[in-house]
């Protein structure tokens, strides 16, 4: 088999090899660093494009990924490139949380000869794996090295991040350079030369090609450069006549191993003030209209406690919040990792800290706030709950809160099933033949995308906005647009307010890494705006070099098939929702809609195999309840268990399970309490069922008081079992009930 002829050739012989590229001082004009850049053995996968094109397609990424850094430290200690340079190194963004770092400080017979490394890190990772992300910048740090954010400029994600990655040296897009200045590059200036002014981080300005990108470069504020203009690529590198020292910033420190939540890390010291939920509310909404303002330089993380508290109301909000703003997170218990379109997310482990706190943070270029908050388990109506709060600027702060939330969101998954966004190995492209000329090759080629019923773009990757350079009349026809209405903008004219945004973001990501793109996703027609479903092919086109210089499309309509999908979704639902209504009736008490035995049960012997964690079970009974039955009727007293039921939920803690298990008695269970508290816990929830029940109630025109019964068991002492418990608190209710009565 020919060396090179398939990926896992590749690896198996240690075909990767390095060229490197010199990085300058621009002041004096020294090579300060080289970045190394991986290639394989002469033929299809030379490229690096095609090589991690085919490790996707063949699932050896992270060894193709590993083999690359290999190569890159090898290359530089056989090629002469030690201290006091410095080495630039890739990570591929989809492997971050498995990258192998460490083994390669073993290299070179255990040394390195003092070469600083730094690590890049392009934006293609932000928003897809932020958790992972992070972990990677810490274990990165953990061996000394330093950290470079790639791309920055070429998506608004990037400038988003920058506070919570703190890279030592921030590289920027080579459009910056080559393009002529406009609103958008005074807008990344101003973030950039902001952090850096902060932090101490360096500039670098890629794609420096001539004198006049070199001026570009020096207007910027980049300190170092690299480009075609300071030497190519190439084993071994370039000969220069000096060479010096890259001064990098001092090192960012270290997180610990474990993740604290935002609201311990205020600083000692820090004014705490209490307030109820409601007011949280309305800080937190002032927090949101700030985010929507900053727009897509701008993160939001925000924690919920638990699922339910993403209303309805807060769901809207943050489908505006997504669509406008960089980033945006929501954890709770329960939630998905996708509560919203756009919206990341993660479920919270029951022992979360960040489960016990309302937490809302803005981070921004220059911008930071965040509303911290710690819920202090008083009982009541939910807008009516205490929390211990601070609503702090400082910068640091905000960006650790930020950090914080962002290492717990879930890695995305794909939400195309029937399309996946995947990345077939490439073909020759199709070819006019030789006899042609290039004049009737155009022609040919001008009627044959004239005469396809599929709708065709071309984009301009290399100019600002990627604007539209070509549109087919078939894509005129899809789009209810004219050709003059839309060559000269960005393909998201065709976007609206319903389109999917995490589809959007997948789009984003593969046009970053010049990758193809299949899918679907909703468009609008016309002036009119009409809705209709766009089946997407994208592919890239390169130049010699292998730079993505246009992306093509293909489009499609595929409405009909996707509402006929989305009505045979409906009729799922709707049967779904029959098993449902079933499963209710069986696990639910239809009077009171509390929960039953039968659902209980379960829930209670899961929490009793928790260890480190008590359970409490609270067996109530109502006091005189035949007496309402016998002289105002059923009807009365079923009125009156609602009330009742409707008073328990207001008097315990929001995570309590209830049921009636029949008649006037109702089970409270108290799950997850700490040893240490688990009585007084118990006894403060009676006390407040007792206070709560005995109000008085107006049941068809006559004014009447109850009393309520209780007993309590608590697991360990009173029984390890449900059955153990609720026996235990039943005769212990019994013991209360005869008490009275004797008095």
């Amino acid at each position: 088999m020919t060396t090179g002829s398939s990926i896992h050739d590749v690896l198996r012989e240690q075909a990767i090899h390095s060229v490197y590229q010199p990085i300058v001082d621009l002041d004096t004009g020294a090579v300060v660093a080289y970045e190394a850049l991986a290639r394989g053995p002469v033929g299809p996968l030379q490229r690096p494009d095609q090589l991690f094109a085919a490790a996707r397609a063949e699932g050896v990424l992270s060894e193709l990924d590993h083999a690359c850094r290999a190569a890159a430290l090898r290359g530089a200690l056989e090629h002469g490139v030690v201290a006091p340079l410095t080495l630039f190194v890739n990570v591929e963004p989809e492997i971050l949380d498995a990258a192998p770092l460490a083994e390669l400080m073993a290299l070179a017979d255990g040394t390195l000869d003092g070469l600083r490394v730094v690590v890049e890190m392009t934006e293609r990772a932000l928003a897809a794996r932020p958790a992972e992300l992070l972990r990677t910048v810490t274990r990165v740090r953990e061996l000394g090295w330093a950290i470079a954010l790639d791309d920055v400029g070429a998506d608004a994600m990037s400038l988003a991040f920058m506070p919570l990655l703190r890279p030592d040296v921030v590289k920027l897009d080579l459009r910056l350079v080559q393009d002529r200045p406009g609103p958008a590059v005074a807008q990344i200036m101003n973030a950039v030369n902001a952090y850096a002014q902060e932090t101490g981080a360096l500039v670098l300005a890629e794609g420096i090609e001539d004198e006049g990108h070199l001026l570009t470069a020096r207007a910027l504020g980049a300190q170092l450069g690299q480009g075609w203009l300071f030497g190519r690529p190439s084993a071994p590198p370039p000969p220069t006549a000096a060479v010096s020292g890259l001064v990098l910033p001092p090192p960012a420190p270290v997180s610990a191993a474990e993740t604290p939540s935002p609201f311990s890390l205020l600083p000692a010291g820090t004014p705490l003030r209490r307030a109820p939920k409601a007011l949280l509310i309305e800080l937190s909404k002032q927090l949101e209209r700030e985010a929507m303002r900053l727009g897509d330089t701008c993160v939001v993380a925000s924690t919920f406690q638990f699922a339910r508290h993403f209303t309805p109301a807060t769901r809207s909000r943050y489908r505006d919040l997504a669509d406008r703003v960089g980033f945006v997170c929501a954890l709770g218990e329960d939630l998905p990792e996708t509560p919203l379109p756009g919206v990341r997310g993660a479920a919270l482990d029951p022992h979360d800290p960040v489960r016990g706190e309302w937490d809302v943070v803005v981070l921004a270029p220059h911008f930071a706030a965040a509303l911290l908050a710690r819920d202090l388990g008083d009982a009541g109506p939910e807008r009516e709950r205490m929390f211990e709060y601070a609503l702090t600027y400082e910068r640091t702060t905000v960006a650790a809160a930020a950090q914080s939330l962002l290492s717990r969101v879930a890695p995305r998954t794909a939400t195309v099933p029937e399309a996946p966004v995947t990345v077939p190995r490439r073909t020759a492209p199709a070819r006019i033949p030789a006899a042609v000329a290039p004049e009737a090759a155009e022609a040919l080629l001008q009627r044959a995308l004239g005469a396809t019923t599929s709708g065709i773009a071309i984009a301009d990757m290399l100019r600002p906005d990627e604007p539209l350079v070509y549109v087919n009349s078939a894509f005129e026809e899809l789009s209810g647009l004219r050709a003059e209405d839309v060559l000269g903008r960005n393909c998201r004219v065709l976007q609206g307010a319903d389109t999917d945004r995490t589809t959007v973001d997948e789009i984003r990501t593969a046009l970053r890494g010049g990758l193809e793109w299949r899918g679907v996703l909703l468009n609008y027609r016309g002036p009119q705006r009409e809705p209709w479903w766009n089946e997407v092919y994208l592919a890239p086109v390169t130049d010699a070099s292998g730079r993505v210089v246009q992306y093509i499309g293909v489009q499609n309509d595929v409405t009909a098939r996707v509402r006929a999908e989305q009505e045979l979704d409906l009729e799922r639902e709707r049967s779904r929702e029959h098993l449902r209504r079933i499963e209710r009736f069986a696990f639910t008490d239809p009077l009171t809609g509390l929960a039953n035995r039968r659902h209980v049960e379960p829930l209670v012997e899961a929490a009793l195999r928790r260890e480190g964690t008590r359970t409490a079970l609270l067996f109530c009974d109502l006091d005189g309840f035949k007496v309402v039955n016998d002289e105002l009727g059923h009807a009365a007293g079923d009125d009156l268990l609602v009330e009742v039921a409707r008073r328990l939920r207001q008097s315990t803690p929001a995570d309590a399970v209830l049921a009636r298990l029949g008649g006037d008695e109702f089970i409270v269970a108290l799950t997850g309490l700490h040893p240490d508290d688990a009585d007084d816990v118990a006894a403060r929830t009676v006390a407040d069922v007792a206070a709560r029940v005995a109000d008085p109630v107006d049941l068809h025109g006559v004014q009447l008081s109850l009393g309520v019964s209780t007993g309590v068991s608590v697991s360990g002492a009173d029984g390890r079992t449900f059955e153990d418990l609720l026996r235990t608190a039943d005769h212990a209710m019994y013991r209360v009930k005869r008490r009275r009565v004797t008095v």
